[in-house]
């Protein structure tokens, strides 16, 4: 496709029309670009995340001058046009891999779901393609896998099983929301091996969600930083960790264990006074520029 795959101007994500998460924020990605998205927990990453699929909770109003996903723009698509685009034009890998499928039902069975508006082909054409996926994807053995139950799988498989899941419907977009953060280090590189080796077979653009600085240096060619609900600094992966300009974003890197000199005796910090958000229903941020 010609143009960005995800294009966001201006938007803004109140909750019951007092509490602000996200403000006039404007980020855009393009067809195989990595793009990773940096904050805080409660800086609003994952509500804006949530927000480009249509997933937020009931008393969430997204608002703004555009939020184009593959040509159509979700603030003002109805329901019906919200579920096509989730799956074919972006899909989305959570972060507790545990809690993304049914202990009821086995693999197969739940990845079959997803091929629901697939009329065209029987239950074996399905089988085959949800076995090649999870091989794409580093399962060993994926026909027995196939009909394995999520509890009999690791952490870690269970993960590269949701990126298998995220990936069946060919999507422009993988939205990955802190993918890694509930795996150990070892199999957190796998996961990031994994998902460059499928950039670079299927060209899917991926928006990284993460607060791990060393997983947005791996892997990201731009990078967005979110302060109390906006982003505050964003561009290349190289120029922002070598030269950044925000005070949010320069406390961020102090605090990088891999960056803190050997033998401090005291662990960087921000602190409270200059780094904690305001509540989202107060207008004004407290670090540097980000109100």
């Amino acid at each position: 496709m010609t143009g960005p795959v995800l294009d966001i101007a201006h938007v803004s994500v109140t909750y019951s029309g007092i509490a602000r998460a996200v403000s006039d924020v404007s980020l855009t990605v393009q067809p195989g670009e990595v793009v990773g998205l940096i904050g805080e927990s409660g800086s609003g990453k994952s509500t804006l995340a949530h927000s480009i699929l249509g997933l937020l909770p009931a008393g969430a109003t997204v608002a703004g001058e555009r939020m184009r996903l593959a040509g159509t723009n979700v603030l003002t698509a109805s329901r019906r046009d919200l579920a096509a685009l989730r799956g074919p034009a972006a899909a989305m890998v959570f972060q507790n891999p545990m809690a993304t499928f049914s202990p009821l039902h086995t693999i197969g069975r739940q990845l079959t779901d997803f091929l629901w508006r697939d009329t065209t082909s029987n239950r074996r054409d399905k089988r085959h393609r949800i076995i090649k996926a999870l091989a794409e994807a580093g399962i060993s053995d994926p026909a027995a896998r196939f009909d394995a139950y999520p509890f009999e799988l690791s952490g870690g498989m269970l993960q590269r099983v949701s990126i298998a899941a995220a990936l069946l419907m060919k999507p422009s977009l993988l939205i990955a929301d802190e993918p890694t953060t509930a795996l150990d280090v070892t199999m957190e590189a796998q996961i990031l091996h994994l998902m460059r080796e499928l950039r670079e077979k299927t060209g899917v653009a991926i928006l990284m969600i993460s607060h791990q600085l060393g997983v947005i240096a791996e892997i990201c060619d731009r990078v967005a930083v979110m302060y109390a609900g906006r982003i505050v600094e964003q561009g290349m992966v190289d120029e922002i960790f070598a030269n950044p300009q925000h005070p949010y974003t320069r406390a961020l890197l102090a605090c990088e264990l891999s960056l803190v000199e050997t033998g401090a005796t005291r662990l960087p910090a921000i602190s409270w006074q200059d780094g904690a958000p305001t509540s989202p229903s107060e207008p004004t941020a407290r670090m540097g520029d980000a109100a």
